[in-house]
């Protein structure tokens, strides 16, 4: 059963805070509450897992092209059989997010996370729901999964739910086929360090029997992203979760360096070609701002070099 023990505060003064940040803050945390943040991509369900487990609608559930969750949230529900503790979910906005660009997603989590951790509030576990009716591993996905590690850490791996939604949506046989391929190649690094596979129905018996998994667990220390914040005092540009950010980016300058190189002049380049150009260097601008909103120094210099700023 988790237990929790009271612990002095740490100091964070994270220079990326803003100030409506402070509405992310759990003004009347317990030593007993039972904290799990919920995440995964935009759409795979964050929200209809947290509504079924409460047993009514606590958070609302897109049904359209664009995300409602661009903020962090707060669902507070009672723990059955023990009037004395709760249920904290922190419903997260997916790094696919409609509306916020992918840096100011991790800035928000990651200010959440450091922040937690400084008031010494732990976390019971984390979920991360996985849409297995989706019938491609795409590159967004796979992005999405990576920062998700390198946010938990290895040693955090033992605390992570993997739960994987929309069942319903998917043939049987389909599903376990991309359940067994997830469990050997993308989820298996995670599994090998304690993780947990499991699937939610949409019953309420599903959502508390993976919500069990949690509480009848050991809470967390900390995520690595916590420890690298607080503990080691980086700036969120220097975490490992925001790397990710700067690996896509040095793929798209590859890529972009390779199609110059194709073609001796642009003029010579078909339609085709041009618009792919155009793509990449519309896609390397978008990164290099998000970046910059991290404060990290030497992408305006990357794109000075190749005559895109």
């Amino acid at each position: 059963m988790t237990t929790f023990t009271t612990l002095p505060k740490k100091t964070w003064k994270g220079k990326e805070q803003k100030a409506e940040d402070t509405v992310m803050k759990i003004e009347d945390a317990r030593d007993t509450d039972i904290i799990i943040p919920v995440m995964g991509p935009t759409g795979v369900g964050k929200s209809t897992f947290i509504n079924v487990a409460a047993g009514q609608e606590k958070t609302a559930v897109g049904h359209r092209l664009t995300s409602c969750t661009a903020n962090l949230q707060h669902i507070i529900i009672p723990y059955p059989g023990d009037p004395d503790r709760r249920i904290i979910f922190v419903d997260t906005p997916g790094f696919d997010d409609t509306s916020v660009d992918d840096a100011e997603i991790l800035r928000r989590i990651a200010v959440w996370l450091a922040r937690s951790y400084s008031d010494r509030v732990k976390l019971a576990g984390v979920l991360y729901l996985y849409n297995i009716a989706i019938p491609r591993f795409t590159g967004t996905t796979r992005k999405t999964l990576e920062l998700f590690q390198k946010l938990c850490g290895d040693d955090a791996c033992r605390g992570v739910i993997l739960v994987t939604t929309h069942w319903a949506k998917c043939d049987p046989q389909q599903g376990q086929s991309r359940e067994d391929e997830l469990s050997t190649s993308f989820f298996s690094n995670m599994l090998d360090h304690g993780a947990t596979c499991t699937r939610f129905d949409l019953s309420p018996q599903s959502a508390w029997d993976i919500i069990n998994l949690i509480v009848d667990g050991e809470p967390l220390d900390a995520l690595h992203i916590q420890k690298e914040l607080v503990d080691l005092k980086k700036r969120i540009p220097e975490t490992e979760a925001a790397a990710c950010l700067r690996s896509e980016l040095q793929t798209l300058l590859v890529k972009h360096e390779n199609i110059l190189r194709s073609q001796k002049k642009p003029k010579d380049m078909n339609l085709q070609e041009i618009q792919e150009l155009k793509d990449v260097q519309k896609r390397m601008r978008a990164l290099v701002a998000q970046i910059d909103d991290l404060k990290a120094p030497w992408n305006r210099r990357v794109m000075k070099f190749f005559g895109l700023k």
